[in-house]
Parts: C-alpha cells; sequence; structure tokens
C-alpha cells in the first residue's frame, strides 16, 4: 500500500511540474503578444496625432495649435480624443511637452518598461517618426 501510495505522489508531482511549464511557456507567449499589439497601436497612435497636426497646421497658414484638445473640437474634428489626456491608453502615455505655434514633439512611451511595451515612440514636427528602445531611458 506505501508503494502504491508512492507512485501516486511521484505522479501528481511530475504533473504539476510539467503543467507549470506549459502554464509559463503560454503565459510568456500572451506577454509578448500583448506587447506588440501595444506597441502597434501606440505607434499607429502617435502616427495619427502627428498627421492631425499637420493637417491642423496646413489649414491654419502653417500655425500649430497650442494644446492637443483644440484638434478635437474644431468641426469637422482632426483628432477623435485628446490622447494626452486619456493617458495612460493600452499600456502606453501620450505626452506632447512642445507644442506651440511653430512646431511640436510628441511622444509615446510604455507605463512599465518590458511589460506594457519595449519602445518609446517620438514624433517632431514634420511627421518624422524616432523610435528607441526604453531600457536605454532608463
Amino acid at each position: 500500500m506505501m508503494n502504491k501510495c508512492a507512485k501516486s505522489f511521484v505522479t501528481i508531482m511530475i504533473v504539476t511540474a510539467i503543467t507549470a511549464l506549459v502554464l509559463r511557456v503560454v503565459i510568456k507567449q500572451i506577454i509578448k503578444v500583448t506587447i506588440t499589439q501595444y506597441e502597434s497601436d501606440a505607434s499607429a497612435t502617435i502616427k495619427l496625432i502627428s498627421a492631425s497636426l499637420e493637417n491642423y497646421a496646413k489649414d491654419n497658414l502653417g500655425v500649430y495649435p497650442a494644446k492637443l484638445s483644440v484638434l478635437t473640437k474644431n468641426k469637422p474634428s482632426y483628432l477623435d480624443k485628446d490622447y494626452t489626456g486619456l493617458s495612460p491608453l493600452r499600456g502606453y502615455n501620450y505626452d506632447c511637452p512642445r507644442l506651440d505655434s511653430s512646431g511640436y514633439s510628441c511622444s509615446a512611451s510604455p507605463v512599465s518598461c518590458g511589460l506594457t511595451g519595449k519602445m518609446i515612440y517620438t514624433v517632431i514636427t514634420g511627421g518624422s517618426l524616432i523610435s528607441e528602445e526604453c531600457s536605454k531611458k532608463e
């Protein structure tokens, strides 16, 4: 009887170890996919912000708005929402540290480097997109 209990315990431990290993691999893949989706969304959103700013300037004799919220108030609006006011959004914070009549600089940075994203996206006047790993900034 003791031998039978020992075999059952060993079987349970092996099944537990295999299950833990499979779960680890699956969770790691889920995190990778989520990070990829968040990075893709952040890149697209920062490009959208840049295109909206450029279109606004084109319609206003080369003058950029002082606030991103101005782009949501026009009829028709240039942006559907103020992304800087909604931060964090899908793992990224959006910010426009330089936004004046002569130009802009806006960025999307992950809330937690490595968990919600690995890249920082920055767009500057003219629509130039710069991307760099967030680990370089920490």
